[in-house]
């Protein structure tokens, strides 16, 4: 868990581009389009789409598109513990760059040592999520931005106070002066951040180097664990796609663990029976930067989720027809984290930002 009242700022290279920059991962929805075509993949007659290299952009709303100024302010925001009740909490403390901008603790920790019940999920690639929170109750990173400062386990803030914290700070001042053209405010302070969000993307990862024609990217540990992962592990189920998850939401049977005596997930958003224990496909890109795993952080490595999912998960009413045994052998499962570790994106650069005063 990194000190709140240390910050590090992240830079993407090119990926912070301004308006005019055509290239990158900043583009319309219009324009996001893989490089490679992903057909599908049929398994036990079920047809998903394959897995395939990331697009070539990150789809960003018309209502709020990014340019260099944005993220700058935004970056300088997601790293500001002021935005919490105790000046000590930013987004950071929780998705922390140094740990794939998850959280390394099984459950996350707020302002005065309120424990959270669920595990921070990671930032990676959030803008080609359409829903944010492992219940998906927020629709938008806009709105799942507001979201961790008002939560009274989190950063334990009121809204309000927050817009009247950063309105005395000369230099936020002057910055959504700048960047809106209006004094601080809270539509404003989420679309900064959010626009900084979608620019940590986890991509050209030796899966995707491999499948655009570097055959010596992946070895064969890792091409036997493709061919498992499309297939007998039934994997692709649920993680398929550009970004490794179908944006959707099954009941796996997790043991709970942390502080919930019982988490119902997509049950509390949408109240339908068989959203009870359901919880958000998580994206396996950089997995092995972001452990522990599921919503409750209940597994400490890769290992302990395939040993789990290779029985059939847990025992649950609600459990999800995807999930069943398996009958990997020591070899499949080995070939398979080999797989999952071929997942990770190129290093990002970090560099620490200058806080307004």
């Amino acid at each position: 868990m990194m000190d709140g009242r240390r910050y590090v700022c992240v830079m993407l290279g090119g990926l912070a581009a301004t308006l005019l920059a055509g290239v990158g991962f900043l583009a319309t929805q219009s324009q996001a389009e893989s490089p490679v075509s992903a057909g599908t993949v049929v398994v036990d007659g079920v047809t998903v789409p394959d897995i395939a290299p990331l697009p070539t952009v990150v789809p960003i709303p018309a209502t709020n598109l990014n340019y260099k100024a944005k993220v700058d302010l935004g970056k300088q925001l997601y790293f500001d513990g002021r935005l919490s009740k105790n000046n000590a909490i930013s987004c950071a403390f929780c998705h922390n760059p140094f740990t794939g901008f998850a959280d390394p603790r099984q459950t996350s920790i707020g302002v005065g040592g309120g424990i959270g019940g669920r595990q921070a999920p990671t930032v990676y690639n959030t803008g080609l999520i359409p829903l944010q929170f492992w219940d998906g109750r927020a629709g938008s990173l806009e709105e799942q931005a507001l979201g961790p400062i008002a939560n009274p386990v989190e950063m334990a803030e009121v809204l309000e106070h927050v817009v009247k914290k950063l309105a005395k700070i000369k230099g936020y001042q002057q910055q959504f002066r700048a960047v809106f053209g209006t004094d601080v405010n809270l539509q404003s302070l989420a679309e900064a951040i959010a626009a900084y969000e979608r620019t940590v993307v986890s991509t050209n990862s030796a899966f995707d180097k491999y499948v655009l024609g570097d055959t010596k990217a992946m070895d064969d540990a890792a091409v036997r664990g493709m061919a498992l992962f499309k297939g007998k592990a039934r994997c692709v189920l649920c993680h398929n796609g550009p970004n490794f998850t179908d944006n959707q939401f099954h009941n796996l049977g997790v043991p709970q663990a942390g502080p919930m005596k019982e988490d119902l997930g997509r049950f509390y958003v949408t109240r339908q029976e068989q959203d009870k224990g359901a919880f958000k496909t998580p994206t396996l890109r950089s997995i092995t930067e972001t452990a522990p795993y599921m919503h409750d952080g209940v597994f400490k490595t890769l290992e302990e989720v395939i040993d789990f999912l290779d029985q059939g998960g847990g025992s649950n009413p609600h459990l999800s027809p995807m999930v069943k045994p398996l009958g990997l052998t020591k070899e499949d499962k080995a070939d398979l984290v080999a797989f999952l570790k071929a997942l990770a994106g190129e290093p990002i650069k970090f560099e620490m930002p200058k806080l307004p005063q």
